[in-house]
């Protein structure tokens, strides 16, 4: 296996997470330089698993004979029924709410967050269980290599609490260490992410001799 793997994203929190699960492997991520240049494909999966795979593929296109990496992630909340989902990064866009195209800053986040709570608004906290999950592609020339998850639990709190991390961190809250996603430090955050579980697991499989660390 090559010692540097590309993974299709620009989203330096994915980036993190996925270059710190590597190290144990003696692996670099980097991400795809032509990402800018080139149309995203449409996400039309219903499942993590199905948009990882078509990602993988499609993006695998633009890198001859190299590992591609693809993850479809997201949150899933036991009291609607597994929602966001694949909707996750859409949430509030898809209710009708978004930035005006000239907003100097990106308050998707923001928007998403405001939008779970008026799906959860009046369920109890013990309704309120929640997961971050993500599935992970690996592909090369458009032929699928592997695919393994990664999921941490929680619960949905019913208002923000701490300024880290990203997406809906805030309010995923982890009983066992009594702080949101969004209050614990990157070290912690790092040994909990569904991503750098997904990651860990695929190149398991990739090369099942990791270097030692």
């Amino acid at each position: 296996m090559s010692a540097v793997l590309y993974a299709a994203t620009t989203n330096q929190g994915k980036l993190r997470d996925f270059s710190t699960a590597a190290q144990a492997f003696g692996i670099e991520i980097e991400p795809l330089t032509i990402l800018a240049t080139i149309p995203a494909p449409e996400e039309t999966g219903a499942t993590f698993k199905e948009n990882a795979i078509l990602k993988a593929i499609y993006y695998s296109r633009f890198a001859p004979s190299e590992i591609v990496l693809a993850d479809d992630s997201g949150l899933e909340v036991e009291a609607l029924n597994g929602a966001p989902g694949v909707r996750s990064a859409r949430f509030a866009s898809d209710a009708g709410l978004a930035d005006s195209p000239d907003a100097p800053l990106d308050n998707t986040d923001v928007w998403n967050n405001i939008v779970l709570l008026q799906h959860l608004a009046g369920v109890p906290p013990e309704k309120r269980k929640a997961r971050y999950y993500c599935v992970l592609a690996a592909a090369r020339n458009e032929e699928i290599l592997h695919i393994a998850s990664g999921s941490v639990e929680g619960i949905i709190l019913e208002a923000p609490r701490g300024t880290g991390g990203f997406g809906y961190d805030p309010l995923f809250y982890l009983p066992e260490l009594d702080r949101t996603m969004a209050e614990i430090d990157l070290e912690t955050k790092l040994s909990l992410s569904h991503r750098g579980r997904a990651l860990q697991a695929l190149l398991k499989l990739l090369s099942p001799n990791p270097k030692p660390h």
